[in-house]
């Protein structure tokens, strides 16, 4: 019996050592590309820890300068700051107090590294709502969404005057890009940029994010974020923020979302991010707490995973460990 020829196409050459797969590698992360959220609580005077996201916590004032810092000096792009204050309301007037917690924490963050790295904020009222709601609701319950916008321009004039040099914009209004950037320019922050939440979903991996925030949400967000079934919505959803001005675009959540990541970033003409968000964390967490996966490897390639997708940044609560991981080489 004659044996088969050798097959002459061999791609497992390049898979070979080390180097060879370093050399060829398609996806890489680099620190830039990494944005860390924080959370930034009021009236606490010592990081308080996170029960549903191991390793995470809520900083005081003192505490998120040294986060911060850490981030900075691990070559992080930037970090998005979100407040967890004392009280709320029926309107989240905490949102727009330039005393409120997230617009003191902006100005002791921005004083600290924002030449260093890019101070960004959460534009939403979810967090400092009565009734945990990314708007203010109607008479029958319902959320405003133009009445909302027209507190979206006075969050977004307070956060820009407080230090933040990217807005993130993840309430989901029809309009709010628009609204805000005419907001910006009319008060001379023309140089302030926005990050609209596009593709923001209706998901359930959102969990641990509320245990962050203390959310006290009534009912769901549903009428305004996007059904997860929908594909073709997310892609018109950037379209549409991008002619409204949006300087990036971003979908959230990533991992279950690649296929929408991918569709947008095909599509725009403008820097695109997606958020890891706080299920897509505390499952790997959990996981790797169990000993069922190598915790630093899932986490390497489950950013990789996005950045493949599409994405040019990726916010994620690894940010500053990954970071290291990259910077040493270690990755």
């Amino acid at each position: 019996m004659t044996s088969a020829p050798a097959p002459r196409v061999r791609p497992r050459r390049l898979r070979e050592t080390p180097a060879l797969r370093r050399l060829v590698s398609e996806t890489r992360l680099d620190p830039a590309e990494l944005v860390l959220p924080i959370f930034v609580r009021e009236g606490v005077t010592e990081p308080m820890p996170i029960a549903s996201m191991p390793g995470v916590v809520q900083h005081s004032l003192d505490s998120v300068k040294q986060a911060v810092a850490d981030a900075a000096a691990a070559g992080v792009g930037g970090v998005m700051l979100f407040g967890v204050p004392e009280t709320r309301d029926a309107t989240g007037s905490c949102g727009t107090d330039p005393n409120g917690i997230l617009n003191v924490a902006t100005r002791v963050v921005a004083d600290e590294v924002g030449d260093a790295l890019v101070v960004q904020t959460d534009l939403c009222l979810d967090e400092f709502t009565d009734h945990g709601h990314c708007g203010v609701l109607d008479a029958l319950g319902r959320v405003d969404n133009d009445a909302t916008l027209e507190r979206y321009r006075e969050m977004a004039l307070v956060q820009a005057a407080s230090g933040s040099q990217l807005l993130g914009l993840s309430g989901m209004m029809d309009g709010q890009v628009a609204a805000v950037r005419d907001a910006l320019d009319g008060a001379g922050f023309a140089h302030t940029a926005i990050l609209a939440y596009s593709a923001k979903y209706a998901s359930a991996f959102y969990g641990p994010f509320r245990d962050a925030v203390e959310s006290t949400l009534e009912g769901d967000r549903r009428t305004y974020q996007l059904d997860p079934g929908n594909r073709r919505e997310g892609l018109r959803e950037a379209m549409i923020d991008i002619d409204e001005g949006a300087d990036v675009v971003m979908v959230k959540p990533a991992g279950s979302y690649l296929d929408v990541l991918a569709d947008v970033a095909a599509a725009s003409e403008v820097p695109v991010w997606a958020y890891q968000v706080s299920g897509e964390y505390s499952m790997i967490e959990a996981a790797a707490m169990h000993g069922w996966i190598d915790r630093r490897r899932a986490v390497i390639e489950s950013v990789r995973g996005i950045r493949r997708a599409g994405a040019d940044v990726v916010l994620t609560y690894w940010a500053t460990e990954l970071a290291g991981w990259l910077r040493e080489g270690t990755e």
